[in-house]
């Protein structure tokens, strides 16, 4: 492909359209010896003269007339798709693909997703909730959301907007059977179960009161890479499990579940926005963070 293709078509037609250099100058905002030299490498990159030029008057040769006719539709064609791309740009449409943890994504997001397509009726929604981590950019990903405790370091763009807390919980059932450990240590006499997707999903971290941290080596009965699976299991008292608070609905505040360890320090989890670039960001994808931020965003 030749790179400079499409080099001088614009100053050409310009000065065919004003019949003259000062006056194309005038109109582009460059000098007149910039327009002639434009125009000169042009003819000498097609191999042809366009114009006839005297001290008072320009003239299309043969060459010239065929030229400019091509050249008036590349340019009017460039000139409409740019109008529609920045249309686009200003009003929010097209397909816009989410990627979002299974819990968050039914108790937290569900409700702004609706908000979100009501007030941007012309973006259609692929919104993938499950507990993996995604490749945003070999999956065709827009946008994801990502909770975790620290994230490592990526090219992709990422931005906090929440920030949860890790819980360790159990059913009043398993402990009127179990007992319940007063130290994160005592975990390790228990039946629990671990949630896989995480690195190290059978060493629970902790701080001790002071601060000082404590890592827990549990012996899990069970695991799954379901965060709505272990908690369907500790509801029917099969074992303690951790999890995000936002992954819970009111197990807590209805008895459902004890949270053990309330007097140690909680272990931030923290919720981000994570989309491949900051560069010609699409408005589906500004508007979608936009209203996250409203919403969700910690004040």
């Amino acid at each position: 492909m030749n790179t400079q293709l499409f080099d001088g078509m614009i100053i050409f037609t310009e000065v065919v359209k004003y019949g003259s250099f000062t006056k194309a100058a005038d109109k582009t905002g460059h000098s007149t010896s910039y327009i002639s030299k434009e125009i000169n490498k042009l003819e000498e990159r097609l191999g042809v003269r366009l114009l006839h030029r005297t001290t008072r008057s320009l003239n299309l040769t043969p060459e010239g007339e065929l030229y400019v006719e091509q050249c008036r539709q590349i340019v009017q064609d460039a000139a409409q798709l740019e109008s529609a791309m920045l249309g686009h740009q200003s009003t929010p449409k097209g397909h816009l693909k989410i990627s979002c943890p299974t819990s968050f994504g039914l108790i937290t997001l569900a409700p702004l997703i609706s908000r979100f397509s009501d007030k941007y009726p012309n973006v259609t929604l692929d919104v993938e909730l499950n507990d993996r981590k995604v490749d945003l950019v070999a999956e065709g990903i827009d946008i994801a959301i990502r909770a975790t405790q620290s994230l490592e370091d990526s090219s992709l763009i990422c931005r906090k907007f929440m920030t949860s807390e890790g819980v360790t919980v159990a059913s009043p059932a398993y402990l009127t059977t179990h007992g319940s450990p007063s130290h994160p240590s005592e975990l390790t006499k228990h039946r629990v179960i671990s949630y896989s997707n995480l690195p190290n999903f059978n060493t629970w971290r902790y701080a001790e009161k002071s601060g000082e941290p404590i890592d827990v080596d549990v012996e899990s009965f069970m695991t799954s890479n379901s965060s709505q699976l272990i908690l369907s299991l500790c509801l029917e008292g099969r074992g303690i499990i951790r999890t995000p608070r936002f992954n819970m609905r009111d197990e807590l505040a209805s008895g459902k579940l004890v949270e053990l360890f309330t007097d140690y320090p909680k272990m931030p989890i923290e919720i981000f926005l994570v989309y491949p670039s900051r560069k010609h960001m699409s408005s589906k994808v500004r508007s979608f963070i936009d209203v996250v931020i409203e919403e969700l965003g910690e004040k």
